[in-house]
């Protein structure tokens, strides 16, 4: 009878999971299906057309590029589906409908196939393709806010032909006029952070709602698909950098309205988390975090437009590879004195 053999040896990966790619993409698109709904509700049926025509795209765009450089094509990932959902949720809910087809063929064909596919993009592809989308139309992509349905300002067009009144984002009018502005069109602070944390309020298709992003956000937590350090580092950075800096005076700026008003939330949870393009390690995970959030208040207050999540984390993307090398996990070995 022959004993067994002390060792195993087999082809990687050891560590198994019944997690997949798939399962995980999918997912990310369940919870960002919420405030689409709400989007409809707050601006009107133009911004579930606009998501389609951005989904459809990106997913076309995604098949004809595999096609095109003889790769296997994987649409059924869901990978392509979510670049389309983040690419409209980060534009305006009144552009155009070719605006997001335009936007589609540099996210996925130019920012992420021609960089060599999934896992491969050095930039996230949804962000690339905004702005790309900004850059190349600033008028298409900066006066096409809308006012919420709800508004009595609205309501009064209703009936006459007119489907939505367009209005300025809150960051433009804090940018822009000041405070004092922001209380007189938005209402008083109360009003504000109820309102903003809900969703009634002018912005891009997906970013508006605080409360179901932080739903969503908190779901893939619970799910370990991602992990708090980035969503949370980028919101205290953001927080704390406006507080010091972004009053008329130092430590009098308003922190939980910055982080409130434009994508914050969505691009902590969201965006930033991208898997191929933040870190692995924790602490490159906060710094990076941090470096978003510093770079959005920098941009917001010094910049010439008044968003800058989108270009803040596009500019910390590229660093991911140096924090890989600068936090590597260390080596496993015994502890001292185990060879004695």
């Amino acid at each position: 009878m022959s004993e067994s053999p002390l060792w195993t040896v087999s082809v990687s990966p050891h560590v198994k999971s019944r997690e997949s790619v798939e399962k995980i993409m999918w997912t990310v698109v369940a919870c960002l299906l919420p405030p689409l709904i709400l989007s409809v509700f707050i601006f009107g049926l133009q911004t579930l057309i606009i998501t389609l025509i951005s989904v459809i795209s990106c997913v076309a765009t995604e098949a004809i590029s595999q096609k095109l450089l003889h790769r296997p094509i994987t649409i059924r990932d869901g990978s392509a589906v979510i670049t389309g959902l983040l690419m409209a949720y980060i534009i305006p809910p009144g552009v155009p409908y070719w605006i997001p087809i335009l936007g589609a063929i540099m996210a996925i064909y130019v920012a992420k196939h021609l960089l060599g596919g999934i896992g491969f993009n050095i930039f996230n592809p949804a962000l690339i393709g905004r702005a790309f989308l900004l850059a190349t139309f600033p008028v298409a992509m900066t006066s096409a806010w809308l006012t919420p349905i709800r508004d009595a300002a609205v309501f009064k067009y209703m009936g006459t032909g007119i489907d939505a009144v367009s209005t300025a984002t809150p960051l433009y009018v804090l940018k822009h006029y000041g405070m004092a502005a922001v209380l007189e069109k938005f209402g008083s602070l109360s009003t504000i952070y109820s309102d903003f944390f809900i969703g009634w309020r002018p912005g891009c298709i997906g970013e508006t709602s605080a409360l179901l992003l932080l739903i969503g956000g908190i779901y893939l937590l619970y799910k370990k698909y991602i992990t708090w350090h980035i969503p949370i580092s980028v919101i205290v950075s953001v927080g704390f950098f406006t507080w010091v800096f972004g009053g008329e005076k130092l430590f009098t700026g308003n922190p939980l309205l910055a982080v409130l008003s434009g994508g914050v939330i969505l691009g902590a949870f969201f965006m930033a988390t991208d898997y191929v393009t933040s870190p692995t390690q924790k602490t490159g995970k906060l710094i990076f975090g941090a470096g978003v959030g510093a770079l959005t208040v920098l941009i917001r207050l010094k910049g010439g437009y008044p968003e800058g999540v989108c270009y803040a984390i596009l500019l910390m993307n590229p660093l991911t590879p140096a924090f890989e090398t600068w936090f590597k996990p260390k080596r496993f070995a015994p502890p001292k004195g185990a060879e004695k």
